[in-house]
């Protein structure tokens, strides 16, 4: 894999050349095909289906984002949403007449508009235009080619909505085009129109997969091995982008996955060492980076702001990089730069805290459970913590099964994943810690918790220890 540019914009704008070079390969195929299938498609309708698949593609391009956000949270939004919507009305009423040959074009255009509103709404208002980054990165042709099944599945489905969808609106409502035609001619423009929408909309669905694994694919942000920027500061290029980038730009995420796939794996173990030098700045500044958006959702996470929980991609790499991190500067970090500037127990802290806030946001207990009762006392006694959070265990069981919900337990089950993560590999250590009533010293902070008290944070991080936190 290559490395990125030293201007990290011109990665984004690579990709979206590519990209719109790449998208007019299966517009054509398309084409071709639909033109030796639809008598009616004359050859030099060509040049109108591709310009405006064209058309729709930047303004798909446009509308897409790594960061999931609410519809309507600005005006700026909102345009661009309604942008992308009239865009693919107007590129449906434009391929829909190309198919058809320009044949009986109010009709046809006024249909094929209708496709083009289907598909804008479907994709805003299911968010399709937020990227998911896959679990796996696989090469490029074999991400596209897996996505062809599903691709062509929602083809059929939406064309045929569509199709029903158009015919009927077109029976009731009153318009210009009206006529009465022979019943042969009918079925035959319904089947022509049916095919037609059909290819309309596998076009999109395959320049959506398109779109979706070009702009997902893993960049690696390093100088090339052994050149004199990767001797001297390797890990400058990757600092950049997570700190200087917009905070729910492209970018950012890329760099986010490409400092995730450096610490969980041992293939570029020459960059996660550099993670670790003498004077642990580097250190400090990936921790910070790191912690940051867990810190922002154990601080705004409540009823008014459940949002926050659609970013759970952004949140699983965060809290996946700080715990590998964490585990291996264990055996790696050779100067201490881990122990010495708090960061174990800034990381720690800050995964307790976020669980305690999700898990409160889910309906569970947060509250403090007596030494006894940790010790397996009969004896319990529960004393509420003033965690300056609204109660919403009430508001969270009227909506056990709607998508927030869903995405606070995939959160938590990541934190807990991650605070075991560390727990195994300093067990010995915080044992010993234990026993010394140094445990709380080392591995949380004094400060105030972003959630709950310090106290909450120590009972929690105790049965972590026992392997009894569920």
């Amino acid at each position: 894999m290559s490395p990125t540019p030293s201007k990290p914009e011109i990665l984004l704008n690579n990709r979206f050349l590519s990209y719109l070079i790449w998208q007019s390969i299966p517009s054509t195929l398309i084409f071709i095909f639909s033109f030796f299938l639809l008598p009616q498609t004359p050859f030099w309708s060509f040049l109108p289906f591709l310009t405006f698949q064209f058309l729709f593609s930047v303004s798909l391009s446009f509308v897409s984002s790594p960061s999931s956000h609410p519809i309507f949270l600005n005006f700026k939004l909102s345009l661009t949403f309604l942008l992308f919507i009239t865009a693919s009305a107007f590129s449906g009423s434009v391929a829909a007449l190309s198919l058809s040959g320009f044949n009986d074009s109010g009709r046809v255009g006024l249909r094929g508009f209708l496709v083009g509103l289907i598909f804008g709404f479907h994709y805003v208002f299911k968010r399709r235009w937020v990227l998911e980054f896959p679990i796996i990165q696989r090469p490029p042709f074999f991400n596209f080619k897996m996505g062809i099944p599903l691709a062509a599945k929602r083809a059929f489905k939406l064309s045929t909505v569509a199709f029903i969808f158009s015919a009927v609106l077109l029976e009731i409502i009153p318009h210009p085009f009206k006529c009465s035609i022979a019943t042969q001619k009918f079925f035959g423009e319904q089947i022509v129109f049916f095919v037609g929408s059909f290819a309309i909309f596998f076009c999109w669905e395959l320049t959506h997969n398109l779109h979706r694994v070009l702009h997902t694919k893993r960049s690696v942000f390093a100088p090339p091995k052994g050149s004199a920027a990767a001797e001297t500061n390797p890990s400058e290029h990757l600092l950049s982008a997570l700190e200087e980038s917009n905070p729910k730009s492209l970018l950012r995420y890329l760099a986010y996955l490409d400092l995730c796939m450096v610490c969980e794996n041992n293939v570029d173990t020459w960059r996660r060492a550099a993670f670790f030098e003498e004077s642990g700045e580097t250190y400090k500044r990936v921790i910070a980076v790191c912690l940051r958006p867990l810190e922002q959702l154990a601080s705004r996470l409540d009823v008014k702001h459940v949002e926050e929980l659609y970013n759970f991609q952004l949140y699983a790499w965060c809290s996946r990089i700080v715990a590998s991190l964490t585990a291996s500067s264990r055996k790696e970090d050779k100067f201490g730069a881990a122990q010495l500037s708090g960061s174990n127990a800034a990381v720690v802290s800050t995964l307790i805290s976020c669980l305690l806030a999700v898990e409160n946001f889910m309906g569970k207990k947060t509250n403090l459970q007596s030494p006894n009762q940790l010790l397996g006392s009969s004896g319990i006694k529960w004393a509420t913590a003033n965690s300056g959070r609204l109660d919403i265990a009430a508001a969270s069981s009227k909506r056990k099964n709607g998508p927030a919900i869903s995405k606070a337990y995939a959160i938590a089950d990541v934190l807990k994943t991650s605070i075991y993560q560390i727990v195994s590999s300093f067990h010995d250590e915080m044992l010993a810690g234990t026993k010394t009533s140094l445990l709380e010293k080392d591995w949380i902070t004094s400060k105030k918790p972003l959630f709950g008290t310090r106290e909450m944070l120590i009972q929690k991080l105790r049965l972590f220890l026992d392997f009894r936190a569920t």
